[in-house]
């Protein structure tokens, strides 16, 4: 993937966010603005826990809606000036990640201790969606971090190297990653409705359990994202293929354990669709058709994985098979 696709896909990952947490925080109390009173209660006392401030329904979903803006500007312009491709800062995704969702959080909270009272000094308390808020927003932020740090450098091809002859002593290390850009934009499409959906249920617009109604979104768009991405590396250690942006779960070979390693070309037609497919093949890692890279290990079916480079990569995993059963 080069720099300019890695920095394309950030981008539109970013402005999807931001769209849908805008729309969710002005949409929220429009929708259920039937069953709100005039005025809703915005700010509870730290002592008492009663409410003591209030905003008309359209200021309580224009100012949540202007700080995520102001965020989200701030934020998409540091960027431009300082980031110059490759890995997204982690800095960003984790501001981004935690103020999206505190926002949403707190919107989601004031909208149920609203709904259904005739007055705003009638709204319930909001402790408990504020605290459950904070943790999962430290949550994803953590979690963005951590991301940001395991994405690679793009790997740089070796300098002149006539054949993969590896002298005595000295190690050997290929890297590739491949993306799918179509499925991380499922994944995300998935988890913006799981953030809809639970913000839905936890504002009471909805008779389902929060974790019922965003849990089959939240899945479908974790096990997206694992097979949207992958990152491989042949060392000394053998093969290893890691799934994800956080480069978890991975599959492992070691090198004795691989009798051969080759290229070999493959289509989603052959193997049964995109991502993780088991088929008459054995294992593939489909990201994109073409190149990829097939082992066939002294254990189990084979396994091959779409990526760049592949050629160079099978002779390695061959020369270091050979060294160890030699």
């Amino acid at each position: 993937m080069t720099d300019q696709a890695r920095r394309s896909g950030a981008v539109w990952g970013a402005v999807g966010w931001g769209v849908g947490v805008l729309a969710l925080l002005v949409g929220l109390p429009l929708a259920a603005s039937g069953r709100l009173p005039d005025r809703l209660a915005t700010h509870w006392g730290a002592g008492s826990g009663r409410p003591d401030g209030s905003m008309p329904l359209w200021a309580a979903a224009m100012f949540p809606a202007l700080i995520w803006g102001v965020l989200a500007v701030v934020v998409m312009l540091t960027l431009r000036r300082t980031w110059a491709g490759g890995a997204v800062p982690g800095w960003a995704v984790a501001s981004l990640g935690f103020g999206g969702v505190t926002l949403l959080g707190g919107q989601a909270s004031i909208v149920r201790a609203n709904l259904d009272r005739a007055d705003w000094h009638e709204a319930g308390s909001v402790t408990s969606g504020v605290v459950g808020t904070l943790v999962v927003a430290a949550t994803v932020g953590a979690f963005g971090l951590l991301a940001a740090r395991r994405a690679p450098a793009e790997p740089r091809p070796e300098a002149d190297v006539p054949t993969l002859d590896i002298p005595a002593g000295q190690r050997v290390v290929w890297l590739a990653r491949t993306s799918n850009s179509w499925l991380q934009a499922l994944a995300a499409l998935t988890g913006l409705l799981a953030i809809a959906v639970g913000v839905a249920a936890l504002a009471g617009l909805t008779d389902l359990p929060f974790l019922l109604a965003a849990t089959p979104f939240a899945l479908a768009s974790v096990l997206v994202l694992g097979c949207s991405s992958v990152q491989v590396r042949v060392s000394e250690r053998g093969l290893v293929v890691a799934f994800g942006p956080l480069g978890w779960p991975t599959r492992r070979w070691a090198a004795e354990d691989v009798e051969s390693a080759r290229v070999e070309s493959r289509t989603p037609a052959q193997v049964g669709g995109w991502g993780y497919r088991l088929s008459g093949l054995g294992t593939t890692v489909l990201l994109r058709g073409g190149e990829c890279l097939v082992i066939h290990p002294s254990k189990g079916r084979e396994f091959a994985v779409s990526v760049d480079d592949a050629e160079r990569g099978a002779a390695l995993l061959n020369s270091l098979s050979a060294r160890h059963t030699g």
